[in-house]
């Protein structure tokens, strides 16, 4: 098995897609292969918990990270589709603030999208319904969560439309993100 790695504007965040094999019966995939990801993309990541997340048209969950046992990320859709984005969180890259943004879906179900420790991760369910699947490289610890704003101008990502909505669908906590002048970040 192969990942065919292709680099989003953001060097580090990667989208893989691995080979599918289908015929009038329907397909498979392998959809993780340790072997094959440290090949293809060089990281060593030890995955630690898979989530799942559901969410109706118009939710937009983020831009969440947490700023202490930073977790690495790999995702998936299996059914719907979203817009993805990372955001560089690390003072120290000549990226720091910027976000590349990529479309997954359960129509290739195949196609993931790596995001390593030190970024902000987000995503709008532009389905009825998304399934959405990822593997993460540290446990989740609510007291080092944080959240940047998912419309901070000083970011400015170009999320796309939402059919007919004026505004995503937001919780408390992604509603009151901190600015990215004014957010904790990685050194």
């Amino acid at each position: 098995m192969r990942f065919k790695v292709t680099p989003t504007t953001l060097p580090e965040v990667l989208i893989l897609e691995s080979e599918i094999f289908g015929d009038a019966r329907g397909c498979f995939f392998e959809s993780y292969n340790d072997r094959a990801f440290r090949e293809a993309t060089g990281c060593e990541p030890a995955f630690v918990q898979d989530n799942h997340s559901r969410s109706a048209c118009g939710v937009l969950r983020g831009l969440h990270y947490q700023i202490k046992q930073a977790q690495g990320k790999l995702i998936r859709v299996v059914c719907g589709r979203v817009f993805d984005v990372a955001v560089d969180l690390r003072r120290s890259s000549p990226n720091f603030g910027r976000w590349a943004g990529v479309e997954l879906s359960g129509d290739s179900p195949q196609r993931m999208l790596w995001i390593p420790p030190g970024f902000a991760h987000g995503f709008v369910a532009l389905s009825e319904s998304a399934d959405f699947l990822y593997k993460a490289t540290d446990f989740y610890a609510p007291e080092h969560e944080r959240s940047v704003l998912w419309n901070d101008p000083a970011i400015g990502i170009e999320w796309p439309s939402l059919q007919g909505l004026d505004e995503p669908l937001l919780s408390v906590k992604d509603r009151a993100g901190a600015q990215l002048k004014d957010a904790e970040v990685y050194a």
